[in-house]
């Protein structure tokens, strides 16, 4: 689908914070989102970003062509937490994959998606955090429990090894574009997720894993 780079398609509500942009290499309309964002859209813009042991669900409704994706960074947030959370897309909770799963698949479903037309890729999950806990498996294993628990079939996934991750998705296709990173090329991905993770211990909520160097 061909982009005019002057007339930018309008965010969906609630979604107006995420970096949004015009790419001239592919020449899509584009959203870049972050650790802890989730993003959809009814207009055929692509979402990207990067994962190392993130977590990206890919979701879309294939006979409407809406879709969206999340990015999260540990699995679970307790139940019993004293953190609060709201009903949009600024929640700092979407960093959890409980809440961004629900909150992705939440989104779609008022937007008129449903769950039998529900297409879903997963990727990330990569051990690029060697000195610590293996997140990126854990995240793996949520993400594939919750969707089983909701009955929602993986149609693709690339999940896991050694590898950061660079995605670009495209809802409106189902189209996902992966370039895996190499080690010597992952500083910047393993210092932002260390630093993230940081963040998490200083904000002191009750997740149930242990982070540990």
């Amino acid at each position: 689908m061909a982009h005019n780079p002057l007339n930018q398609p309008p965010a969906e509500k609630g979604f107006e914070h995420v970096n949004r942009y015009f790419d001239p290499k592919i020449n899509v309309w584009s959203a870049k989102i972050l650790p802890g964002e989730f993003y959809v859209t009814t207009h055929g813009e692509m979402i990207g970003t990067v994962l190392g042991s993130c977590i990206s669900a890919c979701v879309r409704d294939v006979t409407l062509g809406i879709g969206g994706m999340n990015h999260f960074m540990l699995p679970i947030q307790n139940e019993h937490s004293s953190a609060q959370w709201g009903s949009d897309a600024n929640t700092s909770e979407t960093r959890y994959g409980n809440w961004a799963m629900e909150y992705l698949l939440n989104t779609l479903y008022k937007m008129g998606c449903t769950k039998r037309n529900l297409e879903v890729k997963l990727f990330g999950g990569g051990q690029v955090l060697a000195s610590m806990t293996d997140i990126g498996q854990r995240n793996i294993l949520f993400a594939y429990d919750f969707l089983r628990k909701e009955g929602i079939n993986v149609k693709a996934a690339d999940v896991g090894d050694v590898y950061s991750r660079k995605i670009l998705y495209f809802p409106d296709t189902g189209c996902v574009k992966v370039r895996r990173i190499t080690t010597t090329k992952n500083e910047t991905i393993i210092e932002r997720e260390k630093g993230y993770l940081d963040s998490i211990r200083q904000h002191k909520d009750d997740s149930d894993i242990e982070l540990f160097d």
